[in-house]
């Protein structure tokens, strides 16, 4: 008889823990069993997709667009004086320019950024579309020095004059170190284009510069944002 009357005790006192179990807040929820676990997993997933899609879409996803922010100096203002060195040779001086010269300024992160210099290339396959609206020339400008930047233009074939800024004094100037990607600012360029004509800023894009950090624009999109952004200028 002891024994049974032992056994029942035993009994009983689980039954109390479990219910005490169940009834001991979320932790007890968690300790009931695994449909309590599911839910809770459920609860905390939720909104960790939700952060995840946001920070995808923030910082530019699949469908983020090429959306630019227009630094300063921007349109209207004085452009900075340019004389800097260029990669086929000679000095290439803003101010001596032929009046009416359109430029279109390229300033672009270097040999760090293979898709810089693939922009370049895209925009020589293309550039009687550039010729159309006007752009006279084309520089590149980068803060890598003359010789690494001469070589790197004979490896890719590049014919676009690339001006070497090692001091980053016309780089700053533009302020095109701004837009750069985020672990290497205020290092390098960005991924600037400004448009010159007669030593004022007709047009800026910043490309580079958060949340999407392009580092190569699609050229159809270059030329839209140009022709819209040159309308009235001429």
């Amino acid at each position: 008889m002891s024994h049974k009357i032992a056994k029942a005790q035993r009994k009983a006192a689980r039954s109390g823990n479990e219910g005490r179990g169940r009834r001991g807040g979320w932790r007890g929820w968690l300790r009931s069993g695994s449909r309590g676990r599911l839910g809770v997993w459920v609860l905390l997933g939720v909104p960790v997709a939700a952060l995840a899609l946001w920070a995808l879409t923030a910082v530019g996803g699949p469908s983020g667009g090429s959306a630019y922010a227009v630094g300063s100096p921007g349109p209207g203002s004085a452009a900075p004086p340019i004389s800097l060195a260029s990669s086929d040779g000679g000095t290439f001086d803003l101010a001596a320019l032929a009046d009416d010269t359109r430029v279109l300024l390229y300033f672009q992160e270097g040999l760090t950024c293979q898709p810089c210099w693939d922009q370049m290339v895209a925009i020589e396959q293309r550039r009687d579309e550039f010729d159309a609206l006007g752009i006279d020339r084309v520089v590149s400008v980068t803060t890598d020095p003359l010789g690494l930047v001469k070589q790197k233009v004979r490896d890719d074939g590049i014919r676009t004059p690339v001006l070497s800024d090692p001091g980053a004094q016309v780089s700053d100037a533009y302020d095109a170190r701004a837009y750069s990607m985020e672990w290497m600012s205020p290092m390098r360029n960005g991924h600037s284009f400004i448009v010159v004509e007669n030593e004022r800023i007709l047009w800026r894009a910043d490309y580079g510069g958060a949340p999407d950090y392009t580092m190569f624009l699609e050229v159809d999109t270059l030329l839209a944002d140009l022709t819209a952004g040159l309308e009235g200028t001429t």
